[in-house]
């Protein structure tokens, strides 16, 4: 399967599980929307988990090397106000990804909950690194447990980012990110 295939596979499967959830998807209407054969999918990917699990890796994969872009060349709160709108420009460029990785985030007992902890640990530790480098330059409260504050602010990204593109979508990237940014400065400022 090209590239450009395994693109349109997944950009179809985080479509429709985003209008559908995932059990009320099939892989047919997968294919369908992709434009492949219903063969090819299960040819290539064996399963709908597995189309899911490698789906998962994808956009794991292009988040860390989109924060590591983000953050080069930048340390303490400035890297983490890269980060910040790094994540926001991802969801508004593919909402529906945003709302299918918060509707699996948090959820337990799926088949892909390995891969999803293992990829939300990836993640989360970019942020840590970079909380505690402001922690360390004195931009933060050195009193904040930098583990949880990367994993809430993820969290708090996500939401909202889907909170200003479903109910304020007037409002610009700008104006959300600083709001954030200020919130962010506001609890973990030191």
């Amino acid at each position: 399967m090209s590239a450009a295939t395994r693109e349109r596979v997944f950009t179809a499967a985080v479509e429709l599980i985003a209008e559908q959830g995932y059990a009320g998807t099939t892989v047919e209407e997968i294919a369908v929307r992709a434009g492949v054969a219903k063969g090819t999918v299960f040819y290539n990917f064996g399963s709908k988990e597995k189309l899911f699990e490698e789906l998962l890796q994808a956009a794991a994969g292009r988040l860390l090397a989109g924060f590591g872009a983000a953050i080069e060349g930048r340390h303490g709160f400035a890297a983490l106000e890269a980060l910040v709108r790094d994540e926001l420009e991802r969801a508004a460029a593919n909402t529906a990804l945003a709302q299918v990785l918060l509707a699996e985030l948090y959820r337990t007992g799926r088949p892909w909950q390995a891969t999803l902890t293992r990829l939300r640990a990836d993640v989360a530790r970019v942020v840590e690194g970079v909380i505690r480098d402001a922690q360390g330059r004195g931009e933060m409260d050195a009193g904040v447990d930098a583990g949880f504050a990367a994993g809430a602010l993820l969290g708090a990204i996500v939401v909202v980012a889907l909170d200003w593109l479903t109910y304020a979508p007037e409002r610009g990237i700008d104006e959300v990110h600083a709001a954030l940014v200020r919130m962010v400065r506001g609890r973990l400022g030191g």
